[in-house]
């Protein structure tokens, strides 16, 4: 269906052309005064300049000339050159019946040109485990990638695992120095390695800070480890063995908490999946003239004219040979143009990366690397923060884990839900049911209340708020949802059967009216989100749309109305509203329980 922005803009500029004036004055936006109408149009106040008379003279005809089309209840020219615009309540209830026929997409067209796309998470390190640094990434880059699925594109989510860089060069040094007696570090060992890791996931949760501490202060160590990483990268066999066992058993104790988030990737990929394509790579880039020798270090210049600040080169290959962020983003770009020939490809990461994704698209760009028409995105995003403005931690000052975070909300959820069924005496509810709706619930609260804010920002983690069951919170949405499953559970006990595909009434009161006004902008609102990456516009639409049923909701009798027809069409209207809600949060990437 086209958007009802769209279509309206298209009635009003017909007439600005029929009456002699530029097609582009007739754009039509939502009313910034909805107290007087609910669209407007300022193109008479623009064309009024170019044809030098008083704009309202402009708007009176547009207004004459729209007074008779039906898609209108009233077309106002207000002084000095405004045209005020209220939908007709037949049309905007035909619209919205279109809406409710089209299930499963509500009047959002699908591409008619699907692109594949790739969403880099920009995973965490395989030694360490998740921490609430790696959630923003992990919930911004899933809603990402099911609206981008959702508009019709072939879109691939890639978690792309730290497991090429220093951190394992720290884990093989302090290993070593640990248990020297592994066949690992035997360079003459010629045998197949163990198949079982030589260190549990509690061990390596351990080994890895350890090391990471003792490098700070001792500069042998360090230079042990950079060494050592130097050496995996080039395929010393048994640090290669190590580096899959950090695999074998990092990945799938990262799945499950990725799980817990409802985070999905279609590709286990990490650096070292790219490591085949580097050797070539840096051959090209030195053949072809890009790469030289700076400081012992192989770059490639990718600064330009119009730079207003000094762009470093982009470093390919350090001194001592090793690779670094930028080789593996370089190598792994090569990768996905080979294997899946991209039209976009978007990273997700905070704004400390900003300056090397500049580096590395640039490098991109300027050796051919990745191909003219691919679209190289960086979404960053801000920090989230404690009560105090600073990086959220945990009581003792430390980084807090992921699950940590998770159990943390879920039992404040859980708290509450049993609380608000003490209140109301819904005693019916087992302890089983309540934890799981407390899990499904807290992981709204805390999507919602992640994505509810414009990426690029910082926010604040309040459990207190995130958990309300009141205001622009997650468990609001869900509760609103639950409230129309209600309904119609009730509707349907009542021996009556739900109204799949009966058109729906013109709406008969200002709050049904309002209810209709903020559907019929679902599929504009979609694309917008998709075309700017921005979930935060999903959950404002969301919030809106819960408002306004629960407007409808307490001004109407909708299960007392004596007329079957008028009845039938409420509920159709509740079915559409419940519909596009769960649609929202499913791509949002949470989904709403059946009671609360």
């Amino acid at each position: 269906m086209e958007t009802m922005m769209n279509l309206i803009t298209a009635e009003v500029t017909k007439v600005f052309v029929e009456n002699g004036y530029d097609a582009g004055y007739g754009k039509v936006t939502l009313s910034n005064r909805p107290d007087l109408c609910e669209f407007q149009c300022n193109g008479a106040m623009a064309a009024a300049k170019e044809h030098k008379c008083a704009p309202f003279v402009i708007a009176d005809k547009i207004a004459e000339g729209l007074k008779e089309n039906p898609m209108f209840e009233s077309v106002e020219s207000v002084k000095p050159g405004f045209l005020n615009l209220k939908l007709a309540p037949e049309y905007l209830a035909g619209y919205v019946s279109g809406m409710k026929k089209d299930a499963g997409r509500f009047g959002c067209e699908k591409a008619k040109n699907p692109k594949t796309i790739i969403v880099d998470y920009g995973g965490p390190n395989v030694a360490k485990p998740l921490h609430v640094g790696h959630l923003r990434s992990a919930i911004i880059g899933e809603s990402i990638k099911r609206i981008g699925r959702f508009m019709g594109h072939k879109v691939i989510g890639d978690v792309h695992l730290g497991d090429w860089g220093l951190q394992m060069g720290l884990v093989i040094v302090e290993l070593k120095e640990r248990r020297p007696e592994l066949v690992y570090f035997d360079e003459n060992y010629e045998g197949d390695y163990p198949k079982e890791p030589p260190f549990t996931l509690a061990e390596l949760e351990e080994i890895y800070p350890a090391a990471s501490a003792k490098s700070k202060t001792d500069e042998a160590y360090k230079q042990a480890a950079l060494e050592a990483t130097v050496e995996m990268q080039q395929g010393r066999r048994g640090y290669r063995a190590i580096l899959g066992h950090l695999l074998a058993v990092s990945v799938p104790d990262l799945k499950r908490n990725y799980e817990n988030l409802n985070v999905s990737f279609d590709l286990w990929k990490g650096e070292s999946d790219a490591r085949d394509y580097i050797p070539s790579m840096v051959q090209k880039l030195k053949d072809e003239g890009y790469a030289y020798m700076s400081e012992g270090a192989l770059v490639v210049d990718v600064k330009e004219e119009t730079d207003a600040k000094e762009i470093p080169p982009c470093i390919i290959l350090k001194s001592d040979g090793a690779s670094l962020y930028s080789t593996t983003d370089l190598a792994t770009i090569v990768m996905r143009m080979e294997e899946y020939l991209p039209d976009r490809i978007i990273y997700l990461t905070d704004a400390r990366q900003g300056m090397h994704f500049i580096q590395v698209f640039r490098c991109a760009r300027k050796t051919g690397l990745a191909a003219p028409d691919t679209d190289l995105v960086h979404i960053i995003f801000g920090t989230m923060n404690g009560k105090d403005g600073k990086p959220f931690k945990t009581r003792d000052g430390g980084v807090m884990r992921l699950e940590a975070l998770l159990s943390e909300i879920n039992a404040e959820m859980l708290k509450k839900i049993k609380d608000n069924q003490n209140e109301k005496a819904q005693l019916d509810i087992s302890d089983e049911e309540a934890e799981e709706t407390a899990k499904i619930v807290a992981l709204a609260a805390l999507k919602y209340g992640d994505l509810s804010n414009q990426a690029g920002k910082d926010y604040i983690f309040d459990i207190d708020r995130f958990t309300s069951f009141e205001g622009n919170t997650g468990p609001y949405i869900l509760y609103t949802i639950v409230r129309i499953k209600s309904i119609l559970n009730k509707y349907v006990s009542g021996g009556d059967d739900l109204p799949e595909n009966a058109a729906l009434l013109a709406p008969r009161s200002v709050s049904e009216k309002e209810l209709m006004l903020v559907l019929s902008r679902f599929n504009a609102m979609m694309e917008n989100a998709y075309e700017e990456n921005a979930p935060h516009k999903i959950c404002a639409f969301i919030y809106e749309l819960a408002n306004a049923f629960n407007g409808f909701y307490h001004e109407t009798k909708i299960l007392a109305e004596p007329d079957e027809a008028v009845k039938a069409s409420y509920i159709g209207l509740l079915m559409l509203t419940k519909d596009v809600l769960e649609a929202c949060i499913d791509v949002l990437g949470f989904s709403a329980p059946e009671r609360m």
